[in-house]
């Protein structure tokens, strides 16, 4: 699976890639020497236990730690990763645990806050949000991802935890990125909500994204 897109094409490098990565708090190595790499339409899982230092390198990926040494690179070129900014700029998403909703919004406010589509109305004095548009787009990416919520304008603090999660990922997905990073999707979901997340997984998969999974639950 590595060496193909999500068309089955071969491919001849990966989508993002970690060579020798070093990163040290003090007198603690949390990386030494870390090679990671992801293809398009690849799921990569990183696993291990608490302290292992998946936070440190999901960290350095996203751009919240620079890495003491060490080369980052996408679809084969090195690239500087300085700030979550970067990162984002550079087509890399991160959904962390705590997945940075705002409870009081609607799913179609918690997609578009900070980035509201606008029509305007009188040509340079005059623009309101396009609330038509953004929900027209929300629907669009939830059909996408093939994620069922009740409705786009229930506020998110009425939907299941799973519901949450595949928001937060959806969020990402606006901003059309070449890789997904998720920090724990599954913590602390039931049987049920994991499904649906794991089924989100691989709608990622399928839209030809490199998707990267942090977990300390091997299963």
């Amino acid at each position: 699976m590595g060496d193909r897109d999500a068309r089955g094409e071969a491919t001849s490098r990966p989508r993002f890639e970690l060579r020798n990565i070093n990163k040290s708090f003090g007198g603690v190595q949390a990386l030494k020497d870390v090679d990671f790499e992801v293809y398009a339409g690849e799921v990569v899982g990183l696993v291990g236990d608490n302290g292992a230092g998946k936070s440190t390198l999901i960290k350095t990926m996203s751009g919240a730690y620079v890495p003491d040494s060490g080369e980052i690179l996408i679809d084969g070129q090195p690239v500087t990763i300085g700030s979550p900014q970067e990162s984002t700029r550079l087509g890399i998403e991160t959904v962390y645990q705590d997945l940075a909703l705002c409870d009081n919004l609607d799913v179609v406010g918690n997609l578009w806050l900070g980035r509201e589509a606008y029509r305007t109305v009188i040509p340079g004095l005059l623009k309101v949000l396009d609330e038509t548009e953004m929900e027209r787009r929300t629907i669009e990416v939830l059909r996408t991802l093939d994620v069922k919520i009740p409705s786009v304008r229930r506020p998110v603090a009425a939907l299941s935890g799973g519901q949450r999660q595949c928001i937060a990922v959806a969020k990402t997905i606006l901003r059309q990125p070449k890789v997904v990073l998720l920090d724990e999707p599954t913590a602390a979901l039931g049987v049920v909500q994991t499904r649906q997340v794991l089924n989100l997984i691989l709608r990622l998969k399928e839209q030809g994204l490199a998707v990267v999974v942090i977990s300390h639950n091997l299963h």
